[in-house]
């Protein structure tokens, strides 16, 4: 598929690329590539003769050309979950090797494939091994057996009784996406270039004496540096940046990027600096930047979803007018609507480009940032975080952060739970902070979708170590908790938490079942979040686009 690619961007315009066809893009393979393209995709051995089901979605369009090619037929039996209803495929094998095909060329919903195997002889014992991928994960075929592991609430119903118990091979719905062809070419509105760009600040050490700075150039820029300088002085220090290469193979103008990073150490508290980037002679503009102060004063701004929108920059931007002193920013997952898509974060950064550049960006994955079960290497490669994350989830997803006399738990809700669970309690455990602040893409109460999981797992030990506040998104409203512990109401947000979710988007009018622990809430979106901490002392503020107030309240310890 990467020959592929590469040869159609040698070959074909931008018109043509996006005029593909199925009819075109099999012209564009070998016999030998379309044999890899149906046997190599997912594959495994067998021990007796089995009978192969391919279940795959009705709304796509075009049949997979391997099914049919390779004897599979068409079954009158369906099964369904609340996305689609697929159609049951099944093809006999000796017992040895089995290979399947890609998805298809097109991306329909989205909805890979999944596949169950039963004994041809109901007496056999039927082992499955040699997977590929790895780390198959088999259950039984049922009623509210999950398919997918980027959605495992997506569950299945009308299984047929004649394929019940059958061994049922799991996949992500991302898997579609290593054969997209048909409609999947883009083009960045931001291409990179030679002069650095997406500039932007983060921390992954001590905030009072470091700070992290990336940027992005094109290809043709193998070197890139860091000048900086306390403000006022003419000393200057010079940092050479780490250099990555990322690439988003379907981005047509804009393929592969350098990007940077320079990791500025043992820096002076309570300090502004001046710094550029680029290399001698061909420095970008001036920015600055603070370090952290030896006070226990300081304020910051937090967001709920994002997605890549310019009205999220117009509210950025407004709440740095607003509030200057905030000492970084937050964003509590789906900073883009795709993370895969590069061009997606080249627009972000465009829109928070006069903002990041001077102060420090923490935010976490959302579902829409680590995607489809593909993961989340772009945020990874895109931001620099504290790597101390527990073992089981990547580094810089989840991490934790004090800055003066507050912890910042900065969690990834959308990787598994349970080899959190243990690390946040140590990380309670283990903090002498006055102030103790959680955010997390899921919030565990909400009116649409409540986490039950994380209410059981997470929540009681926000309640032992009485987290302050837990911030959230993911569901496109506004809401303030009363002080909430142990699943209930209490009288003072000194004995309980306060669970508050946001939308940093416009977001319309809609109707809401009650919430009676819901202390405040507001259907629309398009919001900002303004948090200030002095001492003993917190001070919570929500304003619209419009900059109006429209939530606060105070802690006092």
């Amino acid at each position: 598929m990467d020959d592929v690619i590469t040869k159609l961007y040698q070959t074909s315009d931008e018109k043509q690329l996006s005029a593909l066809n199925n009819d075109l893009v099999m012209a564009l393979f070998s016999q030998n590539e379309k044999d890899a393209l149906a046997t190599q995709h997912w594959s495994f051995d067998v021990n007796v003769p089995v009978v192969v089901s391919v279940m795959r979605s009705a709304e796509q369009k075009v049949i997979p050309f391997w099914l049919p090619e390779s004897g599979f037929q068409k079954t009158e039996h369906t099964m369904k979950n609340e996305q689609t209803i697929y159609e049951v495929w099944q093809k006999s094998f000796k017992s040895g090797h089995v290979g399947l095909g890609v998805n298809g060329f097109d991306q329909e919903l989205g909805m890979h494939y999944f596949v169950s195997v039963a004994p041809q002889n109901t007496n056999d014992q039927l082992t499955l091994s040699n997977f590929f991928p790895e780390n198959q994960f088999v259950e039984n075929l049922d009623n509210g057996a999950f398919t997918y592991h980027d959605w495992d609430e997506l569950v299945l119903t009308d299984v047929p009784d004649a394929l019940k118990g059958q061994k049922l091979l799991t996949t992500t719905r991302g898997r579609t996406a290593e054969s997209h062809l048909i409609g999947a070419f883009r083009s960045s509105k931001y291409p990179s270039s030679a002069n650095p760009d997406q500039v932007h600040l983060s921390w992954s050490s001590d905030p009072s004496t470091g700070i992290d700075i990336q940027w992005r150039t094109d290809t043709t820029v193998a070197t890139c540096e860091l000048k900086y300088r306390v403000k006022g002085t003419t000393e200057e220090q010079i940092v050479g940046g780490e250099r990555i290469r990322l690439e988003d193979r379907l981005l047509m103008n804009d393929r592969y990027i350098n990007h940077f990073t320079a990791r500025l150490r043992d820096l002076k508290p309570g300090s502004t600096y001046e710094y550029v980037v680029g290399k001698t002679a061909d420095w970008s503009s001036a920015s600055s930047f603070n370090t952290s102060a030896d006070d226990n004063s300081f304020s910051f701004l937090w967001f709920g979803d994002t997605h890549y929108s310019p009205k999220f920059g117009e509210i950025l931007k407004l709440s740095y007018e607003q509030h200057p002193d905030a000492a970084f920013y937050s964003i509590v997952g789906d900073l883009v609507s795709d993370g895969l898509f590069r061009n997606q974060w080249d627009e972000l950064f465009e829109y928070s480009r006069e903002v990041f550049n001077s102060i420090p960006l923490m935010a976490v994955p959302g579902n829409h940032d680590n995607r489809a079960g593909l993961g989340a290497q772009l945020y990874r490669d895109q931001f620099s975080y504290p790597l101390n994350a527990p073992e089981g989830v990547p580094t810089e997803q989840t991490y934790s952060f004090s800055y003066k006399n507050t912890l910042f738990l900065m969690i990834d809700a959308t990787s598994p739970m349970e080899p959190q669970t243990p690390w946040i309690e140590k990380q309670l455990a283990e903090s002498k902070a006055t102030w103790k602040i959680a955010m997390f893409h899921f919030p565990p109460y909400n009116w649409e979708e409540p986490y039950f999981d994380i209410q059981k797992a997470w929540v009681p030990l926000f309640d032992k170590y009485h987290v302050d506040m837990v911030f959230g998104g993911h569901i496109h409203y506004y809401m303030r908790s009363k002080p909430m512990k142990e699943g209930k109401v209490v009288s003072s947000y000194n004995d309980g938490t306060a669970y508050i979710i946001s939308v940093g988007i416009p977001n319309r009018e809609h109707e809401m079942t009650p919430e009676p622990y819901a202390e405040f809430r507001n259907a629309t979106g398009h919001l900002y979040q303004y948090v200030k901490i002095e001492g003993t002392n917190l001070s919570f503020q929500t304003y619209n686009n419009e900059n109006k107030l429209i939530d606060s309240f105070e802690i006092k310890k």
